[in-house]
């Protein structure tokens, strides 16, 4: 099943806002079963998380690593069977300088089958880890 660009573009903010919700059964459904999200070496939450609870299990980990204030989308070319998300990252300090980066996003039969993040400049990340640390 082919998507059209505009079932893509529905699809992936559909699945940031059921993200958002913490609605993790309705996300699931949208995810293949042999879904994939891949973080960089180099990030705190490096590693593959896999299946339909893999975008769950990465989200808890990066959610208690930073407090992010907003995820704002600025852009999503569309692919065959892709998409790249143009993210920024806020932070709930409005000190700490925001994170910039890209989602690739990968389809198959009507659900996403893999995720994969590119950020522009880790260390804004890695900055509201460490903040986050040490307000603990």
């Amino acid at each position: 099943m082919t998507m059209t660009p505009e079932e893509i573009t529905a699809f992936v903010d559909r699945l940031y806002a059921t993200t958002g919700e913490g609605n993790w059964e309705a996300a699931a459904e949208m995810l293949t079963d042999d879904f994939v999200a891949h973080e960089a070496d180099g990030l705190p939450m490096a590693g593959e998380f896999r299946g339909r609870n893999g975008l769950k299990d990465l989200y808890s980990k990066v959610m208690g690593m930073v407090d992010v204030a907003a995820l704002e989308r600025s852009a999503l070319p569309v692919g065959e069977d892709c998409a790249i998300a143009v993210l920024t990252m806020r932070f709930a300090d409005p000190d700490l300088k925001p994170a910039e980066l890209c989602e690739m996003f990968r389809f198959r039969d009507g659900k996403c089958c893999e995720i994969k993040p590119y950020y522009f400049d880790p260390a804004p990340f890695i900055a509201a880890c460490e903040a986050k640390k040490t307000a603990a």
